[in-house]
């Protein structure tokens, strides 16, 4: 939460306090998935009294975004995988007084296969029910000018309510969070590297 939504706000509940309360529901909520892997919740609710739902308002959007960045990056840092994608909803309680945080923390799994490839020149490719290919050559449905990069390097395909990304024989490999892979099923917030150069993030939803 270094972002400019995090400066805005002197008094009060601050942006960094309520991401401070997602990290900990996500530790708190931690499990074992079926392969072995750690797994924490992706959906979360936070509640606020009035006056401070009332202060976020024009900012809201800007705010969620940067409490799903967040909990992805805390995700990426512990090692920690979720079973759909990152979702923040802010809502008001009149019952609550100023200051208080109150969230509400749950596992949910993705509804449908949707996702984004988030490169790092800014654009974004949106996955649908179709094979999409990586690599170097421009006949790619993602093309890399970089020779780290094989020619055909990797491909990414709808599996179930997902996405699953194989490495393609590549001369260089295909990374995940940092670990090398032949194939593996996508999960939100998820940073791909082909090579050693190209990367970019998955998002679900």
């Amino acid at each position: 939460m270094n972002g400019a939504v995090g400066r805005l706000f002197g008094g009060g509940v601050r942006p960094v306090e309520i991401g401070h309360r997602i990290v900990r529901e996500m530790g708190d909520s931690r499990s074992v998935g079926v392969k072995g892997q750690p797994v924490v919740a992706n959906e979360f609710d936070v509640a606020l009294a009035e006056d401070d739902h009332a202060r976020f308002a024009e900012i809201r959007d800007s705010l969620i975004r940067e409490l799903c960045d967040a909990a992805r990056e805390h995700a990426r840092e512990e090692g920690w995988r979720f079973m759909g994608p990152v979702q923040v909803t802010i809502t008001s309680s009149p019952g609550m007084r100023s200051g208080q945080i109150n969230v509400t923390a749950r596992m949910k799994e993705g509804d449908g296969a949707t996702g984004v490839l988030h490169l790092s020149d800014g654009q974004q490719v949106v996955l649908g029910a179709y094979r999409l290919t990586l690599g170097r050559l421009a006949t790619c449905t993602v093309s890399f000018d970089d020779t780290n990069v094989s020619r055909e390097h990797a491909e990414i395909r709808p599996d179930g309510n997902g996405y699953l990304l194989i490495d393609m024989a590549s001369t260089n490999g295909t990374s995940v969070n940092g670990e090398l892979i032949t194939q593996r099923r996508l999960a939100d917030g998820d940073v791909v590297s082909l090579g050693a150069t190209s990367r970019f993030e998955f998002r679900a939803g």
